[in-house]
């Protein structure tokens, strides 16, 4: 089977993606095999993108099959597995391993674990054989099932492979704000930030009674990013690169019915922005990640009682809930894929992404099926139709 790899050294350099023929994976007797029938990009992805662009490589290490949003049909179970059956649709929460002793995994947090691998993000392939979902089959290791059954969720009916296969993001910006905020209906939210989360963080204020939700984000984001943001629920998009931000933004919602800013950029100016328009006592859930050293000060959250609240991943509770809002119709994410192709044209898919062109690409696998007989895939039809 053809797979979309990543390379790197001993020392953890990355010399960016492979698309190559790899062994298809073997069932243990505790493992799940999945055929994959969706699998999205995620901007975790992108970082390896940006380190090489032309495909060229100096490290001779494999570190991992890629991919950690990902849908599909299981085609076989290890003779030890008695929770599913060939034949389901189920979708990964990409947990792969986790310690299972620590603080975060006696809660149920395990991917807050400090020693969990995720399939398809990290450097999983040689550590414990699972997969990750660039490629045709994914292996979900029988260790990580044990200690973390719902590593795995079944697809309800009506929900197609490619919109389950985004539940990653969705569960995450559900746990931003219902799990970890104290918003109340009936106050406002700004979200910063256009990518996927920012986006279905929009979807989970609307769902949740927000009255006035804004959507910060620049320039780059008018043509395609603000008119999806419009279509989810937002009521206001908001130009960084031409209008000022804070003075907008209190425009709308008035300083006292701002209570929570879900900043999905990761940059140092928008977590500014954030403190500066938040009413006293209010929130900011940092969902965005950057990686330069704050050049203002964070006084202001000590003065006027601020909470500056880290975010990361999910937990069962926020996908339980979320799979109930995807089935219902609350979350929406049919406009959230801009493109879907053939897992060959990988390059092309990074490139729109690379260009915000794209909110989510998906991949479909395209490739002759040499293996077809492997596990009996032919059985399982697609639910997507190719653009």
């Amino acid at each position: 089977m053809k797979a979309l790899t990543r390379y790197c050294s001993d020392k953890g350099e990355f010399g960016g993606y492979h698309y190559i023929d790899m062994p298809v994976p073997e069932c243990g007797p505790d493992d799940v095999i999945i055929r994959l029938k969706a699998a999205a990009i995620c901007g975790a992805d992108m970082k390896h993108w940006y380190a090489d662009l032309d495909g060229t490589n100096t490290s001779d290490q494999l570190n991992s099959i890629r991919g950690h949003e990902f849908a599909g049909v299981i085609v076989k179970v290890g003779e030890n597995v008695t929770d599913w059956k060939v034949g389901q649709r189920v979708v990964s929460d990409n947990a792969g391993k986790a310690c299972g002793t620590c603080p975060a995994c006696e809660r149920g947090d395990f991917m807050l674990c400090e020693h969990k691998t995720g399939l398809g993000l990290d450097n999983n392939y040689k550590a414990f054989g699972g997969t990750g979902g660039f490629t045709k089959y994914a292996k979900i290791p029988g260790g990580i099932l044990k200690l973390h059954p719902h590593a795995i969720w079944e697809i309800p009916e009506g929900v197609k492979y490619e919109e389950a296969a985004v539940l990653d993001p969705i569960a995450n910006s559900y746990k931003a704000i219902a799990q970890q905020s104290s918003f109340l209906p009936g106050q406002d939210v700004v979200v910063i930030g256009t990518g996927p989360l920012g986006l279905f963080a929009v979807q989970v204020a609307r769902v949740m009674g927000a009255v006035n939700i804004v959507m910060v984000g620049l320039q780059d984001d008018v043509k395609t990013r603000f008119p999806i943001a419009r279509e989810v629920g937002a009521t206001h998009c908001v130009n960084g690169s031409t209008e000022d931000v804070v003075k907008r933004c209190l425009e709308i919602c008035g300083r006292d019915n701002l209570g929570l800013v879900v900043e999905c950029s990761g940059a140092n100016i928008a977590l500014k922005q954030s403190l500066e328009m938040l009413r006293p006592n209010g929130e900011v859930v940092r969902v965005g990640m950057g990686f330069k050293p704050l050049e203002f000060s964070i006084n202001n959250i000590t003065e006027w009682n601020k909470s500056i609240i880290g975010h990361q991943a999910y937990d069962s509770t926020s996908w339980r809930e979320c799979i109930r809002l995807l089935a219902s119709g609350a979350i929406k994410v049919q406009p959230m894929i801009t493109h879907r192709l053939g897992l060959s044209q990988w390059k092309e898919g990074f490139a729109v992404m690379a260009d915000k062109s794209a909110v989510k690409c998906i991949f479909h696998y395209d490739e002759p099926d040499k293996d077809e007989k492997a596990y009996g895939e032919a059985d399982y039809p697609d639910d997507h139709d190719f653009e």
